[in-house]
């Protein structure tokens, strides 16, 4: 599959996954993002990854859980977001409540 097309393919989930979570919406339209209170707390980088943004006790029980490493987007380490495992990108109701998980965690930080 071209390059192109699997990030437009990659582009439609998460799309998808966003439509799922009711309290918020899809930003960006070169960067696809979700913020709230201030703070992204999704982000779906060039690469066609989707890393989401975690409570520093979160991200170490995900590192763990999913197999899984810190975000990077554009080249650089995205401290506090965690990437979402291949294995995991099809099953958008079980993200969708991770990204809920993560809506309410930026909404217990300060406002910006």
């Amino acid at each position: 599959m071209k390059e192109k097309q699997l990030y437009q393919e990659r582009l439609k989930a998460y799309d998808a996954l966003v439509a799922k979570c009711t309290r918020f919406e899809r930003k960006g339209k070169t960067m696809p993002y979700t913020s709230a209170n201030g703070y992204m707390f999704s982000l779906f980088n060039k690469a066609g990854e989707i890393g989401i943004r975690f409570s520093k006790e979160r991200q170490e029980q995900l590192f763990e859980e999913w197999n899984s490493t810190l975000y990077t987007s554009y080249g650089a380490v995205m401290k506090g977001y965690v990437l979402v495992p291949e294995s995991m990108r099809n099953d958008l109701d079980v993200l969708a409540t991770y990204l809920d998980e993560s809506y309410d965690y930026v909404m217990t930080l300060e406002p910006k």
